[in-house]
């Protein structure tokens, strides 16, 4: 099976945000791969390998693709590590581009590598957004599923859980698809490919750490630089960040002696009753 993974470089969004001139000052952040981009490279490598015996199946290739600065090429090596085969890096900067952009760029790479399965993260931890993978399968044509859960493989169809308010909704797919996961697609046992044995259960509940090993592979592994324009698509989006703004200050808390006296306040006045 070959499994296409867009991923993205984004801010650590656990360093404070700072607002300079109307925008966010990016000005000594450290940069990451979007987590939930990184929990669908850890699921295509789940897809792709007997997770008991520690090996890859045969035929597998992961082939990861990302698009952003010259210097996003280190967070694609942290994906190359973890054990993705390839990568592919559009060199654009992040003003150049929208969610056009980039499934303009992923439409043209999936025709050219026609992957089987492209599993993606379902949103960027900066925008927040969440339409890539969406508008994805919409041009393509292909069936989705977002914001699974658990996956299982079977043959040409996949098997996706995604939590609802009521509960879990099962979506059966064709392949190819695209699906976009969500937080709980690291648990143990979250993912099932027929290979690795139903009772093995992975550790943690998250996505591997690369190993010195893969560390060292991974600067071996050949990551191909294009342009935009390789794949007919131009630095022109149409969604543009005009200004950024911070909330205004949220009043202090307030200490109420009993529960009689919090409910008369929520419904007197802060009239949420």
């Amino acid at each position: 099976m070959k499994i296409l993974v867009p991923v993205k470089r984004v801010p650590d969004p656990t360093q404070k945000a700072k607002i300079k001139d109307g925008h966010i000052d990016l000005t000594g952040a450290s940069w990451i791969v979007n987590t939930f981009d990184e929990y669908a490279v850890e699921t295509a490598l789940r897809l792709s390998e007997n997770g008991e015996a520690a090996s890859r199946n045969a035929g597998s290739e992961i082939v990861v693709v990302s698009i952003g600065p010259d210097d996003a090429a280190k967070e694609i090596r942290t994906t190359l590590a973890m054990g993705a085969d390839r990568a592919i890096h559009v060199v654009a900067n992040d003003s150049e581009i929208d969610s056009l952009v980039v499934v303009k760029v992923l439409s043209a790479i999936i025709a050219a590598e026609k992957p089987d399965l492209v599993v993606m993260g379902k949103q960027a931890v900066d925008g927040d957004a969440n339409q890539v993978g969406q508008m994805l399968a919409g041009k393509l044509g292909w069936p989705q599923a977002t914001f699974a859960a658990s996956i299982a493989l079977s043959d040409k169809t996949l098997t996706v859980g995604r939590e609802v308010d009521g509960g879990v909704e099962y979506k059966k797919v064709n392949l190819p698809a695209v699906v976009t996961v969500d937080l709980r697609i690291v648990s143990p046992k979250a993912v099932q490919n027929g290979v690795t044995p139903a009772s093995f259960g992975y550790s943690g509940e998250g996505a591997r750490l690369p190993s010195l090993k893969g560390i060292m592979a991974a600067k071996k592994k050949p990551l191909e630089t294009k342009k935009l324009a390789d794949y007919g698509a131009e630095p022109k989006p149409v969604i543009r960040e005009t200004t950024v703004t911070l909330p205004p200050p949220r009043p202090p808390g307030q200490i109420v002696a009993d529960i009689p006296t919090l409910v008369k306040k929520l419904a007197e006045e802060a009239k949420v009753l």
